[in-house]
């Protein structure tokens, strides 16, 4: 008779102490959340290899803290925002870069076209201190006191803050439609 062989059906290997529990759970929160983080950015940049590469990112970075960070959950969503406002103004200066370029090129042929409302510009365009709770709560579906905790501010703060975006948008839009109509 040879060696004895292993069964087929022993567990593998896991790691053993605090690392074990904390790689589990990652492994777990990654399961649970990557799928509907990678679409609320993909949702937000229109390009879901962006998306996919801005939910890593924030995975990556949130595993560099996991030890430091209370709520996991909320941390990937946060680092997300920031990741996606970092895309936009990367993808605005060379969407600007573009325009400048097509006009010179337009020169005076009189060709024109209306401009398009840039809706994610316009939300780019908020501050920081309210774009995050409108982005959290109107694209991820992060319900008004979610929103307190993640941010760490009072709720009628976010509600403030939810309102105050809400009416910038709003002008925003109208100056944008405006400006549209005069140019016909």
């Amino acid at each position: 008779m040879g060696l004895p062989r292993k069964s087929l059906a022993e567990p593998a290997r896991r790691p053993v102490g605090r690392f074990a529990s904390g790689r589990v759970a990652a492994e777990e929160l990654f399961d649970a959340c990557y799928p509907r983080l990678a679409g609320w950015v993909a949702r937000l940049t229109g390009d879901d290899q962006v998306a996919h590469e801005i939910a890593t990112g924030a995975f990556a970075r949130l595993l560099g803290r996991w030890s430091r960070v209370d709520n996991p959950r909320s941390y990937l969503y946060l680092i997300a925002a920031n990741l996606v406002s970092d895309h936009w103004r990367k993808s605005g200066r060379q969407r600007h870069a573009l325009k400048e370029r097509a006009a010179a090129h337009v020169g005076d042929s009189g060709c024109h076209p209306a401009p398009a409302v840039d809706v994610r510009a316009l939300i780019e365009a908020l501050p920081p201190r309210l774009r995050t709770p409108f982005l959290l709560h109107h694209y991820a579906g992060f319900e008004v006191q979610e929103v307190a905790v993640m941010l760490g501010r009072p709720e009628g703060t976010i509600k403030a803050d939810l309102h105050h975006a809400r009416v910038r948008l709003k002008a925003a839009l109208a100056d944008t439609r405006g400006e549209t109509a005069k140019g016909r």
